[in-house]
Order: C-alpha cells, then structure tokens, then sequence
C-alpha cells in the first residue's frame, strides 16, 4: 500500500497555485497511519537516538507516535509563546518577514542524539530553524524525517547542506 496514495492534494490552498498536500487523509486511514509509522520504525529501530522531536503541528502526530513506538520520549518544537515553561527559541526568515520557534529549555541535553521528524518539507526554513534551535541545546541531529519530500522546492538540499541526513517516505514533484 503506497502512502503517497492515500495523500490528498487540495489544489490552490492556501493560495491560487499551491498544491497543498495533505496528511488528515493518510492519518485517518487506519491501515496507512499504522504503515507510515512502521517504515520509520523499521529505520530507526536500530539507531542511536535519545529522543524524537516534532515540528508544530503534523510534526507531533507522526513523531509522537514513532517515539511511543520506539520506546522514546517526545519535544515539541512551537510556535513562539505556546509552550508553559521557560523556552529557548530561534528566530527564522520567511518569504514575508520572520518567525520563531520554541523549545523548553529543560527538552534536550548536551550531547543528546535527536530524530526530528515533520509531515512536509518543502523549503526547509522551519526544519533548519529547528536544527538551529535543536544544536544549541547540544543536541545532535541524527537525521529529519519527513513523510513528504517536495524536492524542486529545495528544503531537502538545504539541510543537506548543512550537513544534515535528510529521509522522507514519498515525494511530489511540483509544489
């Protein structure tokens, strides 16, 4: 059963040209959740990782469920001022101006190897500002998993860069 099928593209969203691709279709169907948790599991079962990171907000759904399966615990990276604690943050470059992302100060020791995982990624400027976010913790990425890779956007080759290892199950090409 190919995941990509059971993605739903919805066309012109959030804006005319934008082929918007989306993940609530493959979260509901029982069978393709349950698969796409168990091909990153299959992955990462034998990897040297501490924790599972997840990028607001699909982030969370894939990753939780693949640390829960792994036997690992959970850091939600989030928009500025949604988490309770004290947070370190990361500010980043949009198209149109900037944002920030959070952690808990208390999410990630030195020396700590994290999986980051998120539904999409398409430029990689919030999977970058999470590496960031994540390094200055003294956290070491061990990779950035994706469910969805949309290469002719470039996220992919932007981390890569960075001398991150970059995964994702299925691709679009286009964006």
């Amino acid at each position: 059963m190919p995941i990509k099928s059971r993605i739903r593209t919805v066309p012109h969203y959030p804006k005319p040209g934008v082929m918007f691709r989306d993940i609530t279709t493959l979260l509901k169907d029982p069978i393709g959740f349950r698969v796409t948790i168990n091909e990153l599991l299959n992955r990462y079962s034998d990897t040297k990782i501490d924790r599972v990171a997840g990028i607001e907000a699909r982030g969370f759904i894939v990753g939780a469920a693949l640390a829960y399966q792994l036997g690992l615990g959970f850091v939600p990276i989030r928009k500025k001022g949604k988490l309770p604690a004290e947070t370190v943050g990361h500010d980043y470059d949009l198209e149109y101006g900037t944002d920030r992302i959070e952690m808990h100060v208390d999410s990630v020791s030195k020396g700590e190897h994290i999986l980051l995982v998120d539904d999409l990624i398409a430029t990689g400027g919030t999977a970058e500002a999470a590496c960031k976010l994540i390094e200055s913790m003294g956290g070491k990425i061990v990779e950035c998993c994706f469910v969805i890779d949309l290469p002719d956007l470039g996220g992919r080759a932007r981390l890569e860069k960075h001398g991150h290892k970059v995964h994702a199950l299925c691709e679009f090409e286009g964006d």
